[in-house]
């Protein structure tokens, strides 16, 4: 197994800067779209509240996103955290990794799935949690979250021997 640095941190997960821009880039392209088509063109009064309220929350979507991918991912000894601080799992409460190509996944990613339900929580392109699963992923460079899966599976293999 790997030794950790000097943070005692083992593997870690950043947003790849490509993928991060283009994720926004988009997001605000199609709330702008959606908007200037509601405000040019105004159609009937339920599809212009459809069109500004959806693209609305593209803009919003776009800017949490924005904000979120400023953080990383960090596995320590005992837990999952993001370098914010927030604790996304700790290890002792990991069931197994689901990494495979049928598994409902982040997109570049992986799954956790815990013994305990957790309460809800997203970083948009980065991590979210429902229940019992954990999802890490998103924008997230591929390597990086193999990585950190593989360390997480062999630190539950040795646990549970």
């Amino acid at each position: 197994m790997f030794q950790p640095d000097h943070d005692g941190v083992f593997a870690s997960v950043q947003a790849s800067q490509p993928r991060r821009y283009f994720a926004c880039v988009v997001l605000f392209l199609l709330g702008g779209a959606l908007i200037y088509t509601a405000l040019a063109q105004p159609p009937a009064l339920p599809w212009l509240i459809f069109l500004l309220a959806f693209g609305g929350s593209a803009l919003w979507l776009g800017e949490r996103l924005w904000r979120a991918t400023q953080f990383g991912i960090v596995l320590t000894e005992t837990e999952l955290r993001d370098t914010a601080g927030r604790l996304l799992a700790r290890l002792d409460e990991v069931s197994h990794v689901d990494r495979g190509a049928l598994a409902m996944k982040p997109a570049n990613g992986f799954t956790l799935v815990l013994t305990k339900r957790h309460p809800r929580g997203w970083a948009p392109g980065l991590w979210w949690r429902i229940g019992k699963r954990v999802g890490v992923g998103g924008v997230t460079a591929a390597g990086q979250a193999k990585f950190m899966a593989e360390q997480i599976a062999l630190r539950i293999r040795d646990r549970d021997a």
